[in-house]
């Protein structure tokens, strides 16, 4: 069991695969079990099929990236045409539609959907469906996209 190649599970960025080793790191030491940063590298290599962190090291390090928002990654764009910083929750690549992904987006700070003076509507998470230009389809009433991400 040397690499993934079956093509099965994407391969997350370097930065997405470290941070989940120090996610799972932290998560071992709060249930008491110890570990170390290149312990839970280690897992992590294990879990997406390679022998050890080299060998997805260079996996990883010699393919083009799949697609630029991953599990975990930080966002910055418009909702709404309001600015926004945000983390991926969730992604997934839409087989019926190529080059289009479904997010979730968890807002740093929520942003207020209402354009009104008299009141406000605040959203902290969104569902959205963005094409590789990073933008949605469906589009505002002045013509925007819903949503835009800016990398």
């Amino acid at each position: 069991m040397g690499t993934a190649s079956s093509g099965s599970v994407p391969l997350p960025s370097l930065e997405g695969l470290k941070d989940q080793a120090r996610r799972l790191r932290n998560a071992l030491e709060a249930e008491g079990q110890q570990a170390s940063h290149s312990k839970a590298l280690e897992l992590v290599a294990s879990q997406y099929g390679f022998r050890d962190w080299n060998t997805l090291h260079a996996a990883v390090g010699n393919r083009p990236p799949l697609n630029p928002w991953m599990l975990g990654s930080k966002v910055k764009g418009l909702y709404l045409g309001q600015p926004f910083e945000a983390e991926i929750l969730g992604v997934q690549a839409l087989q019926s539609q190529p080059g289009r992904y479904r997010l979730t987006l968890h807002f740093e700070k929520p942003v207020d959907v209402v354009t009104f003076e008299s009141f406000s509507a605040f959203r902290r998470r969104v569902h959205c469906t963005i094409g590789e230009n990073g933008r949605t389809v469906e589009k505002t009433s002045n013509g925007r996209p819903q949503l835009e991400l800016f990398w």
